[in-house]
């Protein structure tokens, strides 16, 4: 476990944006894009949704499907976890609210933790984490959720990688 600075005790979570998650990653939803007919004007195409990324030639593309038990606010994150090597996507199935957590890297190349951010996420909301971009595990808020995680895996250590801290942080929605 790496030193870190002294970190906030709660952090207040805030409404998903493109532009408050830009650093972390894309929002991926419809609408955000203009659009263009598809399925014989049955549908609208949104293409290039998220920013999709492998830096290993031996890993290959993992659909897995994560169903997640709900969890009350505030919540307590003790750790953070992120992919070195590739992007990863969640894509609500069914869910009502989940919380996203998500922290830049520190000088250590480890979380800062004095600097975790935390937004509240709608159905048609999911997100897409750039490679490196430490994050907690996502947390359903309300009613069970499932999603769908796209990954680039090849079943080493360098897939995900954990680090717990020492000083719990408490994340509450406002008012």
């Amino acid at each position: 476990m790496s030193e870190h600075r002294e970190a906030p005790r709660t952090v207040v979570a805030r409404a998903l944006s493109p532009e408050g998650f830009a650093p972390y990653g894309d929002v991926v939803s419809a609408g955000l894009a203009p659009g263009s007919a598809a399925n014989q004007g049955t549908a609208v195409r949104f293409d290039w949704s998220a920013r999709l990324e492998n830096g290993r030639s031996g890993a290959k593309p993992n659909l897995a499907v994560f169903r997640s038990v709900p969890q009350a606010l505030p919540f307590t994150v003790k750790l953070l976890e992120h992919h070195p090597h590739s992007s990863q996507a969640f894509l609500p199935m069914r869910c009502e609210r989940y919380l996203v957590c998500v922290a830049p890297a520190a000088s250590d190349g480890g979380p800062d933790v004095t600097r975790l951010e935390a937004f509240i996420c709608g159905p048609g909301e999911g997100v897409n984490y750039h490679p490196g971009v430490w994050h907690h595990p996502i947390i359903a808020l309300d009613a069970p959720a499932e999603f769908a995680m796209l990954a680039w895996e090849d079943g080493s250590a360098g897939d995900c990688v954990v680090r717990q801290f020492d000083a719990a942080l408490h994340v509450r929605v406002e008012g």
